[in-house]
Formats: C-alpha cells, sequence, structure tokens
C-alpha cells in the first residue's frame, strides 16, 4: 500500500480560527499526481470565512490557502505536462469529474463533482489541506505551469483573485471589445486586479467605493481614470448610466441598488464576491440589464490568464510575510489593512 506524504503547515483547530503548527499527512502520490514543495501561498478572504466558520461547515482542523506555488519533486508515472524542478501552482479546486458537460468544456469550476483545495472530502476520504503547508499532492489536470516571466510570488494571488475577475471579464466580452467603461466594486485582493486588467484590455475604469481615503490608491498607484464614493447621492445621480459593466468584488453586505442604476442599457454587472440579498428586478428588468454570479476558471483558462499576466507583466500588488505572521496578516487582511494581497513565503519560513 502506497504512503502517504508527511506534511507540517499551520491549521485551526477551532472557530477562534488561530493558526498553529500542525503536522498531517496528504493522500499517497497516484499515477496522475504530482508531488510538489510549496514555496508560496497567498491569503484570501476565504480564509476569514473558512477558519472562523462563517458558513457552518468547516473541518477542524483546517489548514487553509488555495493560492499555492512550489516546485515539483515527484510525479506520478502517467503525468506528462510536468517534470521534477518544474513550478507549479494550485488554485481553489484540485479535482473535478472529469468527464461532464462543464469538465469537457473546460468549466471544471462549475462541475458537480468540483473539490475545493481545503475542507473538503478527497477521494481517499481525508480532509483536502491547503497552502498553508509545505507540500501539496494533486492530480496534474489541476496544477498549473507557472510562466518564465513570473514570480512565484506574484504568481500565487493570480491563482484566485486574478482568475477570479479574469473569467467574467473574458466571458462577457471586456476582453474583446476596448474603450468601454468598467466599473470596480471593492479595492481589495480581487478588486485590484480587476482595475489593472480593465486597463490593460483597453477601457475607462471606475472605481467604486464606500471609502475615500481609498481614492489615492486607486487613481495613483493603480491606474485606475476615476473614483466614485458611493456615499455621495449626487455622485452617484451624475454617473448613471453612464458604465458598460461592474465588477462586484465586495465580500460584505451592500446594497446593489446603488449600483445598478450606474449601468447603461443592456450593461452587466458580475457579482465574484458574497452576494447580498435585496431586492433589485426593477433596476434589472426594464433596462434589459442582467446580473450574473461567477467563481473562479477553468484549467485553459487559467492557465491563459497566467501566460497573459506574464506577457503583459500584470502583476498583484503584494506583501509577503512568513508563516508566523499569518495569523497578523488574516486580522489586518478583514480590515483591509493590506494593498492587495498578504502571499506566504513558505519555503523560507516553514520547516
Amino acid at each position: 500500500m502506497a504512503m502517504g506524504v508527511e506534511c507540517v503547515g499551520w491549521a485551526a483547530r477551532d472557530q477562534s480560527g488561530v493558526l498553529s503548527r500542525h503536522e498531517f499527512s496528504r493522500r499517497a502520490i497516484g499515477d496522475d499526481d504530482i508531488c510538489f514543495k510549496i514555496t508560496h501561498c497567498g491569503i484570501c478572504y476565504a480564509e476569514a470565512v473558512w477558519l472562523f466558520n462563517k458558513l457552518g461547515d468547516t473541518k477542524y482542523p483546517i489548514v487553509p490557502g488555495h493560492e499555492i506555488v512550489g516546485v515539483v519533486a515527484e510525479v506520478g508515472s502517467n503525468v506528462t505536462r510536468f517534470k521534477v524542478g518544474d513550478r507549479a501552482g494550485v488554485g481553489a479546486y484540485c479535482r473535478s469529474c472529469g468527464s461532464c458537460d462543464d469538465c469537457d468544456n473546460g468549466m471544471e469550476n462549475y462541475c458537480h463533482k468540483s473539490l475545493l483545495t481545503y475542507n473538503y472530502e478527497d477521494i481517499d476520504g481525508t480532509i483536502t489541506k491547503g497552502g498553508f503547508s509545505n507540500k501539496m499532492v494533486v492530480h496534474s489536470r489541476y496544477a498549473f505551469q507557472i510562466p518564465d516571466k513570473l514570480s512565484s510570488s506574484d504568481a500565487a494571488p493570480l491563482l484566485c483573485a486574478g482568475i477570479t475577475v479574469y473569467s467574467p471579464m473574458k466571458r462577457y466580452g471586456m476582453i474583446s471589445q476596448t474603450g468601454k467603461h468598467l466599473g470596480v466594486i471593492g479595492l481589495g485582493g480581487l478588486g485590484h486586479m480587476a482595475v489593472k486588467f480593465g486597463k490593460a484590455f483597453g477601457h475607462k475604469v471606475t472605481v467604486l467605493s464606500t471609502s475615500p481615503g481609498k481614492k489615492e490608491d486607486a487613481l495613483t498607484l493603480l491606474g485606475a481614470d476615476e473614483f466614485l464614493v458611493t456615499k455621495d447621492p449626487q455622485a452617484l445621480h451624475a454617473a448613471e448610466k453612464s458604465i458598460d459593466w461592474i465588477i462586484d468584488t465586495a465580500a460584505g453586505k451592500h446594497d446593489l441598488n446603488l449600483y445598478l442604476p450606474l449601468l447603461k442599457t443592456g450593461g452587466h454587472l458580475v457579482m465574484v464576491g458574497v452576494p447580498p440579498s435585496h431586492e433589485f428586478a426593477p433596476h434589472l428588468m426594464l433596462p434589459m440589464r442582467s446580473i450574473s454570479g461567477s467563481s473562479t476558471g477553468g484549467c485553459k483558462e487559467i492557465e491563459e490568464m497566467l501566460q497573459f499576466c506574464a506577457d503583459k507583466q500584470i502583476l498583484p500588488n503584494i506583501e509577503i510575510v512568513p508563516i508566523d505572521y499569518a495569523n497578523t496578516a488574516i486580522q489586518r487582511m478583514i480590515k483591509s489593512d493590506v494593498k492587495f494581497r498578504f502571499v506566504i513565503d513558505i519555503a523560507s519560513s516553514l520547516k
């Protein structure tokens, strides 16, 4: 019987969400798997959701992290896409059924058997563990080549924050068209990448925020064209029917009735953060607007996005921290005290 892979990471044991050192085993390496030594892992807002059991389904002890990059140490006998020494990345999911319509069409993330990278039951009955650890075992289909022009620390946030905004932008024509107007709600890990992509695709970009203090970051640091404070009724009124697309990255509860009137006729708002529960049908029906949800992206789409970022040097703004800073980093992230993504240097700090 094949032996599991012994790992060390940082885990929370209860709803306090406090992380500390944890030793555990991953499943044995199969013929289609790769095992890689993790060098970097981004910190996503999802960590706060699962660490503190906000959905009521956290399986403790939980090792979080789904923006994972490392160096391949071992490959299964059927693996041809990777060799030892290659860099590999894993995002929000690590398996799907592989044969349904979604999987066949490059949308593995929407498969009814899609398996999240942590806190879900793996094929051997163990619970998946994330990238706040030193090693990863994953089916090679769900691992991604890291382009040479991308550093590992820059690549990590692209595997969730990057692809989560890139995917709907591609789907709704923001890549194939230019000269349109994009609105971005929220200026965190996802929002700052939406601004960068919007500018790279040739659009006017307006950041929509409740925090006037983020104006300089939006305009000067990230290159947005305009900044609209959504607590200002006059500013909202003046901007009505001026925006073609809105990417909503806000994780907290917010009233979409403030934002939907900003869309042009036929405009589109895409929610990629936690959706609020509000009645907004009148703003959708009469002007033929639409609203949708979006998750991460399929495997081919992720590799396409990584190469695009490498070629255009569209990189996340990151703050690199050691593993023993993870608890502080998560608290800072919850308070929006980061510009704009923490990345843990696993290789240097987890021994």
